[in-house]
């Protein structure tokens, strides 16, 4: 009794166990192989209950396959649950070896993912016996490719820098030459024109109350700092005020109380309207305006004509000539950088142009094509290659640990995401019995797909005969990989390459950015140089 409620509970459990494990969606293919252009039909099937909700992917591409057409969703009701069938027809028009990717299906917000299946697209083998024959055409001329069309943009790109860069230079030295083309002989004379110039612009009857009297005082504190050497001009009313009772006691000046307390009025009125935003009425800006014009007159009768004033004359000419002097460097040394600037783009251009981008940036694939070489022996059965680095022992990746395994090495460069990676693997098994080439192949791609969420896998697959007469298989192709919580991905471009001799297995793969032109040429030295070691 005890026995028979053992075994029951061991169905039980095992029961579950094979029902936890059935996949929640299955996939099929009605075929493996199709020639260029046929259409395969990709199945996608599921039970759920009457509630649930699903969502199936949709997409113009599934991996390298073109969807040609999304069929609706089938559904069948069995008792209680439901049965939806969704049904692709894909194709491709290049022959190869194709992956359709592990797709994502919705069931309740939940994803789950599908099986990734491999599909080979033959060519059209035509016979050229029943076929007409035609005479050969002639020679065509072709045009010449603009293959170094980033050459001349680049260059009209630094052409037109260069344009800016004078235009630019020439337009700034315009504008300062500007303001030197009126010179005044004397302060009052350049006070009063000032004056004129301010009516004229009529701001305060416009409105521009702020503007009138900051203009209006600057005249002032310009005559007063020019014509009596007070700095009036970085100075607060105060100081100002300070300043010219003192000049006025050093140089002797005659300076009536009533034209100080003028300026001050009119200097502390101009700071209320500038901060304390005031608004004077019409009659007392005119008064303002008075004030001012009759305290520069004031002042210029007030300044004594002696000996001194000729010193004062002269130190301000030597002023003027030093400010000259100052603008005369500054213009030479705006001309030797713009010069130099001219020289070091025109240099770049020239080393651009005629040697490439890589003389100037460096290309760390061109250095290693270009580099010294090593050739060593990896494994057992040894694998006799020759690469730009040095490859290092590994832990084989997929941890070959079977029962047949009798000894397995890995040695690796770099890794899929740098420009270049090369990794050998050998394995020597116990028995002699073959190992089925496509599908070592096969695996390596959908380790690919698991561990770097391969995308749009591009598969080409070719017989490869070494040196020493051992048969192998050469796949080939393009594929995208993406790091770890990124969805930027890198398309690169792999070869691998597969040999079983009697009791052992060698595997070669190199990837390399597919855009790269100096990884594809490494990628066929390292294939060219492979030698193996025949199992005695």
């Amino acid at each position: 009794m005890k026995n028979n409620k053992l075994y029951i509970l061991f169905f039980l459990l095992v029961g579950t166990v094979a029902f936890g494990q059935q996949k929640r969606v299955t996939t099929a293919v009605d075929s493996t192989k199709i020639k260029i252009g046929a259409q395969i039909n990709l199945t996608l099937k599921t039970s759920v209950d009457t509630l649930s909700n699903v969502v199936f992917p949709e997409s113009t591409n599934f991996g390298q396959l073109e969807v040609l057409e999304s069929y609706p969703t089938d559904t069948v009701k069995q008792k209680d649950r439901y049965l939806l069938t969704k049904r692709y027809g894909l194709t491709q028009f290049d022959s190869g070896k194709y992956m359709i990717p592990s797709l994502k299906v919705l069931i309740n917000d939940k994803p789950f993912s599908t099986d990734s299946i491999f599909v080979s697209v033959a060519g059209i083998k035509v016979d050229t016996l029943k076929q007409k024959m035609y005479d050969i055409k002639g020679i065509v001329e072709v045009k010449q490719s603009m293959g170094n069309w980033w050459k001349y943009l680049l260059g009209l790109f630094l052409l037109g820098g260069i344009g800016y860069l004078i235009y630019y230079f020439s337009k700034k030295y315009k504008k300062k030459e500007k303001p030197e083309a009126v010179v005044y002989a004397t302060p009052i004379e350049k006070a009063v024109s000032l004056l004129k110039s301010l009516e004229q612009k009529e701001l305060w009857q416009k409105g521009e109350v702020k503007n009138y009297y900051s203009e209006l005082t600057d005249i002032a504190r310009t005559y007063i700092e020019e014509e009596i050497q007070v700095p009036a001009m970085e100075s607060t009313t105060s100081e100002v005020i300070i300043g010219l009772r003192n000049a006025a006691v050093r140089k002797k000046m005659k300076i009536s109380q009533e034209t100080v307390e003028n300026l001050e009025r009119v200097l502390r009125q101009a700071d209320l309207v500038k901060f304390a935003k005031s608004k004077p009425l019409d009659f007392e800006i005119a008064e303002d305006r008075k004030k001012i014009e009759k305290t520069i007159f004031t002042l210029h009768k007030a300044v004594p004509e002696v000996e001194e004033e000729d010193e004062e004359l002269l130190l301000l000419d030597a002023q003027k000539k030093e400010l000259l002097l100052k603008k005369k460097r500054k213009r030479k040394i705006a001309i030797a950088t713009f010069i130099g600037a001219f020289l070091v783009v025109g240099t770049l251009t020239y080393f651009i142009t005629t040697k490439g981008l890589d003389s100037i940036l460096g290309n760390p694939t061109k250095e290693m094509y270009e580099g010294e070489w090593i050739k060593s022996d990896y494994g057992n059965p040894a694998v006799t290659i020759e690469t730009p680095k040095v490859l290092k022992r590994t832990q084989l990746p997929n941890g070959r640990k079977e029962a047949s395994v009798k000894e397995s090495q890995a040695f690796s460069y770099g890794d899929m995401f740098d420009d270049l990676s090369v990794n050998i693997s050998t394995t020597s098994f116990k028995d002699t019995l073959s190992r089925p080439l496509e599908k070592v192949i096969e695996k390596e791609i959908k380790s690919f797909e698991k561990k770097y969420k391969a995308k749009d896998v591009f598969v080409k697959q070719d017989q490869f005969d070494t040196k020493e007469g051992i048969s192998g298989i050469k796949a080939y192709g393009t594929m995208v990989i993406f790091k770890e919580d990124s969805d930027k991905g890198i398309k690169i471009g792999y070869e691998i390459l597969v040999f079983a001799q009697e009791g052992g297995l060698q595997e070669i793969i190199i990837t390399y950015r597919d855009s790269d032109e100096y990884g594809s040429k490494i990628s066929d030295r390292i294939v060219n140089s492979v030698e193996l070691k025949k199992v005695n």
